[in-house]
């Protein structure tokens, strides 16, 4: 190898390390980038004499010192950023420096930390050091720009650090940055600066556009460095491709429906929270945008089953309903005006939605009474779904195209009974709107607040028997009972791991164990995202259930004596309200009756698809079994047959990278046009209260567990007020352990009100912000009356 030095106009590759090429391509692209060469093959030998005349010759061409700076091959490429792992010698102003720091870079590359660094990468060859030199800016200004945000994965976002004077006071952390996100239109989104900002708008601006070029010509998001001297020209000193981040969170979302459609995490945030992989969206996603669409045909409101994705969206791995495409049923039938239809999906009226043009009066009335029927004699199509659901036979083949075949029909089958559960949801919501309005109006036609008919509402609809999910914690609670009765049982149990102590006690001989098997063999299929195709049932998750149980058992055990109360309510006198009572509660039945059934053919598939993936893994066709949930449904025919599916693999390997990020974020309620997640959520909380939706009457006091995800719920203790984004059935054995129930979204019928009410538990929803606001230990009063949340001082 030969030391020699290269003109920036010469390279054309990477062999003189990621940095080299960066300041080449950035001086092609137009930018303005300090004058210099690079090294080839630097090492701590004398330099040749060439070498030297060339840092001669440049010394001599500017007055400013210079860097010398690593061009390590693998550094600054694709794969690894080497960060700080070389080293740099700046200020090198004189013949005897220049050729100490050139020994001191070549040098670097056998230093502790760099060894240590590239031993992370296996693959990685021996290590050629190359040098940069550049003259340095005398700068006014320095930073970094990302064109996409390296802490979130998001590819919207542009981040920019600033600090005045040289940026090596950013690099190393002493001292503190102005931190501008930009949008993608440009507008600052955050903007924390010091009391005089480094840069001005103008500035920010011209490091934008510099920055969305260079992107645009690599073809990937990049970290540039850059300087700004005291001239006011913007200098270009580096550029490399983003190592750090994830898949394109948008990858496998879904066609935005209009710039003004309506999208809501509401209602849908309750039966699927938070973010779900590419197979769950394409099998449950699908299953309910059929459901909800075939609702709107037999109203009459759309002609036929349209292309998927009409009624639901998939943006950044949530899922979404179109509030939009729905206003095309409230408005061709009578009885359910958009104030009404907002309210029941989101317990608010959204006002950014506007209503699809009215039908006239007959077509709605024919329409009205098409849609009527259907929801309200859905009970023989509710009492076949178990035999249906039974009859569809578990894959267990070793012929991975045979499996996809079966898992095809079983889809088929998974919308169907979604259908049915949203025609059982539709006759709930009919008898819950009804009787609601009925007592809304007639508590404002007396004098009084309008909460209190919406509370009265809830009181009345929390006398439903037999409700599926309620019965289901009563018969885990029993479960419970039995381990706690016993001492030395309930200690052990208590010790052990919560999948170790599930697993003993699911094949002891005892009344406990045998309580359990029995509430697996009804309950099993049931779970927290139990619509989600890889997360585990109860019946395959025993850290999960082993978890909630042992915080259940030792509520127990601290009380022995409590035990989870029963709402029992009184029938009410008037005729017309017993009635529409008994409408309301019948109807909550028969929706959390069909939501079960959903949730078995959904846990069907999803033993159906992990059987898949093992049978992909043990041919060799995927890497991994679990690899299988980040393919969309029509992937996995190409996925099965015999075609290269080499980058098919990488990009499902970048969907799985995403997840963990897609589930950090967090979006509005409501959003018009596509779907962004929020950076920093507005507080609708004036002082001490948050104002909600009144779901569940009482009061309670007590100490705040705010939970954002049911793994940070397993620290609960009996008496706590659980605050969480949402609440589904996989949440309620909690429920016989807290006392009152807040959360950010959901309605008088979403699935945790109608439980919080039949164990009369104080609830609030549709609170916004209440995760937010609101921190573990705090001490609130939950007026679940008025859908009031008051912070109390400590005790």
């Amino acid at each position: 190898m030969h030391t020699t030095t290269i003109e920036f106009d010469e390279i054309v590759d990477d062999r003189l390390g990621g940095k080299a090429l960066g300041l080449a391509e950035l001086k092609r692209l137009g930018h303005s980038v300090p004058t210099g060469f690079v090294i080839a093959h630097a090492s701590p030998l004398p330099l040749p004499e060439a070498v030297a005349d060339r840092f001669t010759r440049m010394r001599a061409s500017g007055a400013s010192p210079v860097a010398v700076r690593s061009s390590a091959t693998g550094e600054d490429g694709v794969e690894h950023s080497f960060a700080g792992q070389y080293d740099t010698v700046l200020g090198v102003d004189s013949l005897e420096g220049f050729t100490a720091a050139v020994r001191q870079c070549a040098e670097s590359v056998g230093s502790e930390r760099a060894s240590s660094y590239g031993s992370l990468d296996a693959d990685a060859g021996p290590v050629t050091m190359h040098v940069v030199v550049q003259q340095m800016v005398d700068a006014r200004a320095a930073g970094v720009v990302f064109t996409a945000d390296p802490t979130t994965g998001r590819r919207d976002l542009m981040v920019i650090d600033a600090i005045a004077g040289l940026g090596e006071a950013l690099v190393d952390g002493s001292a503190l940055s102005d931190h501008l996100v930009l949008s993608s239109d440009g507008a600052q989104a955050v903007r924390e600066v010091g009391e005089v900002a480094v840069l001005s708008d103008e500035e920010v601006a011209q490091i934008r556009a510099g920055a969305v070029r260079a992107a645009r010509h690599w073809g990937r998001p990049m970290d540039l460095e850059w300087a700004i001297d005291n001239a006011g020209q913007l200098w270009w000193l580096q550029a490399r491709p983003i190592t750090t981040l994830p898949g394109d969170l948008n990858e496998m979302d879904t066609p935005v429906a209009g710039p003004t459609h309506v999208y809501t995490r509401c209602n849908i945030g309750e039966m699927m929270p938070g973010a779900f992989c590419p197979l769950t969206a394409s099998v449950s996603g699908h299953a309910i945008d059929y459901a909800m669409q075939m609702t709107q045909v037999v109203a009459r409101a759309q002609e036929r089953y349209a292309k998927p994705w009409l009624q639901v969206g998939y943006f950044y791995g949530h899922m979404f309903l179109n509030m939009t495409e729905g206003t095309a049923l409230s408005s061709g039938i009578l009885g359910n005006s958009l104030e009404q239809f907002s309210t029941s999906i989101c317990g608010r009226v959204v006002d950014e939605l506007e209503a699809k043009p009215p039908k006239p009066f007959i077509p709605k009335l024919i329409n009205t009474v098409r849609l009527m029927s259907y929801s309200l004699f859905a009970g023989p199509a509710i009492r076949r779904l178990g035999d249906q659901i039974a009859a569809f036979p578990i894959p267990t083949s070793r012929d991975a195209k045979r499996v996809l075949k079966q898992l095809d029909s079983g889809v088929d089958l998974y919308c169907h009974v979604t259908l049915v559960h949203v025609r059982s949801s539709s006759r709930a919501a009919v008898g819950a709107n009804v009787l609601e309005s009925y007592l809304v109006r007639s508590a404002v036609k007396s004098g009084r607040d309008a909460n209190e008919g919406q509370a009265e509402a809830a009181r009345l609809m929390a006398g439903a028997a037999d409700v599926e999910s309620a019965m289901m914690v009563d018969e885990l609670h029993a479960v419970v009972r039995e381990v706690a009765a016993d001492d030395t049982a309930a200690e052990r149990f208590l010790a052990a791991t919560p999948a170790d102590a599930l697993t003993r006690l699911r094949t002891a001989d005892s009344p406990g164990a045998a309580a359990l098997r029995q509430f697996l063999i009804r309950h099993g299929h049931r779970g927290y995202r139990e619509l989600c195709m890889r997360d585990p049932a109860w019946a395959e998750d025993a850290e999960g259930l082993g978890s909630m149980m042992q915080v259940m058992v030792q509520s127990v055990r601290d009380s022995p004596r409590a035990v989870p109360p029963r709402d029992v309510v009184d029938a009410p006198r008037p005729r017309t309200v017993r009635l529409l009572a008994r409408l309301a509660q019948g109807g909550a039945r028969g929706r959390e009756e069909t939501k079960s059934k959903m949730a078995l053919m959904a846990h069907r598939l999803k033993l159906g698809y992990r059987h898949l993936g093992e049978v992909l893994a043990e041919s060799g066709r995927l890497p991994d079994a679990d690899l299988v949930f980040f393919f969309d449904r029509t992937e996995l025919a190409t996925v099965v047959g015999g075609a290269d599916i080499t980058d098919l693999v990488q990009h499902a390997r970048q969907r799985r990278d995403a997840l963990p990020f897609q589930q950090a974020l967090e979006f509005e309620d409501v959003s018009v046009g596509r779907p962004e997640p929020v950076l920093a959520r507005p507080q609708a909380a004036t002082g001490d209260q948050i104002v909600g939706r009144p779901a569940s009457r009482g009061t309670a006091e007590g100490i705040v567990r705010v939970a954002k995800s049911i793994q940070d719920a397993r620290d609960v203790r009996r008496g706590e007020i659980l605050v969480a984004p949402v609440t589904d059935v996989g949440w309620t054995p909690y429920f016989t352990v807290i006392a009152a129930l807040v959360t950010d979204i959901g309605s008088s019928v979403s699935h945790g009100a109608v439980v919080a009410r039949e164990y009369g538990l104080p609830c609030v929803v549709n609170t916004l912000v209440a995760t937010q606001v609101l921190k573990t230990g705090d001490r609130v009063r939950v007026d679940g009356d008025r859908g009031l949340i008051t912070r109390l001082a400590s005790s």
